[in-house]
């Protein structure tokens, strides 16, 4: 007799099985979320500051312009990296004669001399550039 109570109660129970197909289209699902989110961040190549605020902050896009970092203590920076007052200014002039369409983008800390800035931003109109940044946060709305 196939298929009788006692055929069923005498056979081995199966096993549970994982499937690993939805797993792999899941795992690959937020790989790929991950990957777009972080494509889609407005990194700036300076160094890491205290911005000032602003409350009329615009999106800006950073890419293909030069960063200039200027800490609290006046020192500057290329993208990164530290360079003197005078390394800025040839790395300026070589910037402008290379690029087609210079783009500076000052990442200034709140914190850093004002003096010091308006003599970078007055270098880089002197290279030439008239496309200048300056990066900001955006000030929280007031109640």
């Amino acid at each position: 007799m196939n298929g009788s109570l006692g055929d069923l109660l005498s056979s081995p129970p199966k096993r549970a099985r994982i499937e690993i197909i939805p797993l792999i289209d899941v795992i690959f699902f937020l790989l790929a979320t991950f990957v777009l989110f972080t494509l889609s961040l407005n990194r700036s190549g300076g160094l890491r500051l205290s911005l000032p605020t602003a409350e009329t902050s615009l999106a800006r896009d950073a890419v293909g312009a030069v960063t200039v970092s200027i800490t609290a203590e006046g020192r500057l920076a290329w993208d990164k990296e530290l360079v003197s007052f005078a390394e800025f200014v040839a790395r300026l002039q070589a910037y402008q004669q290379l690029e087609p369409h210079p783009r500076i983008l000052i990442n200034g800390d709140e914190n850093a001399p004002f003096s010091f800035a308006r003599s970078v931003i007055d270098e880089v109109r002197k290279a030439g550039i008239t496309k200048i940044l300056i990066e900001t946060r955006l000030r929280p709305a007031s109640p």
